[in-house]
């Protein structure tokens, strides 16, 4: 298979399965841990609006979706990838990064949750898949 095209593919894959493991995650964790009262998953206008009312415990949450999507994400970009699988595996997790930025400015999470997510998050997290994929 041709280099170029090969790679594009894997950031696609990584790009998508990132994606899914992110919202899985998101999908599930409202049966792990409770949501505060009246809380509406999935309503932006009910995140906004309760948000002040989260705990520590309902952070944890998005915290692992955000890193563990970024992190399977990159790690399977860098499997796929026919070359340049840091720099395809940190695009990874600089894609993720943009799209936590975002949300980070729609939502009114505490800025110590906010520091901490796009701090770990996803730059590290793409270092750690293309480390776990066996780079070096």
């Amino acid at each position: 298979m041709n280099p170029i095209l090969r790679n594009v593919l894997a950031v696609i894959a990584g790009v998508v399965v990132g994606s899914a493991v992110n919202m899985g995650i998101i999908q599930i964790s409202g049966h792990v841990i409770p949501p505060p009262e009246g809380l509406i998953p999935g309503d932006m206008e009910s995140l906004k609006e309760h948000m002040p009312n989260f705990g520590l415990e309902q952070f944890i949450m998005p915290f692992l979706a955000h890193a563990l999507g970024t992190l399977v994400g990159a790690w399977l970009t860098a499997m796929i990838a026919a070359s340049h699988q840091m720099k395809l595996a940190l695009g990874i997790g600089a894609w993720f990064l943009l799209g936590g930025i975002a949300v980070s400015f729609m939502l009114p999470a505490p800025v110590w949750f906010s520091a901490i997510d796009i701090i770990l998050s996803y730059l590290p997290m793409g270092y750690l898949g293309w480390k776990l994929a066996g780079g070096r």
